[in-house]
């Protein structure tokens, strides 16, 4: 199992990305998916956060900006990000609270992160 994030990338004030994260294998089932970010120096703060039904909830600097989904079908999540700001410059890192697959069980796996740069 992988988690493959994508998406990254240097955009300027005010413009939009799509984050996408695959999870590779042959998944059986995975609980909440979450995007996170990090500033170097800086703990790891979430981001949003998706759960199977499609419940949603977003950071409060993100809220109204950013919009996650998810496929269940083919094992990804999605952050598209509108209006980003220069404070929104981080790695940011996708998350699997829970999947369960033919390879076996795995809690809180990660992803590598894409590095998304908003300049001024």
């Amino acid at each position: 199992v992988q988690l493959q994030a994508s998406g990254g990338g240097l955009v300027q004030s005010g413009g939009s990305l799509n984050l996408s994260c695959v999870v590779s294998g042959r998944i059986w089932g995975i609980t909440e998916m979450d995007w996170y970010r990090q500033v170097r120096g800086k703990q790891r703060e979430l981001v949003a956060g998706i759960t199977s039904g499609g419940n949603t909830n977003y950071a409060d600097s993100v809220k109204g900006r950013f919009t996650i989904s998810r496929d269940n079908d083919k094992s990804t999540v999605s952050l598209q990000m509108n209006s980003l700001k220069p404070e929104d410059t981080a790695v940011y890192y996708c998350n699997a609270d829970r999947i369960w697959s033919a390879s076996g069980f795995y809690s809180d796996y990660w992803g590598q992160g894409t590095l998304v740069t908003v300049s001024s």
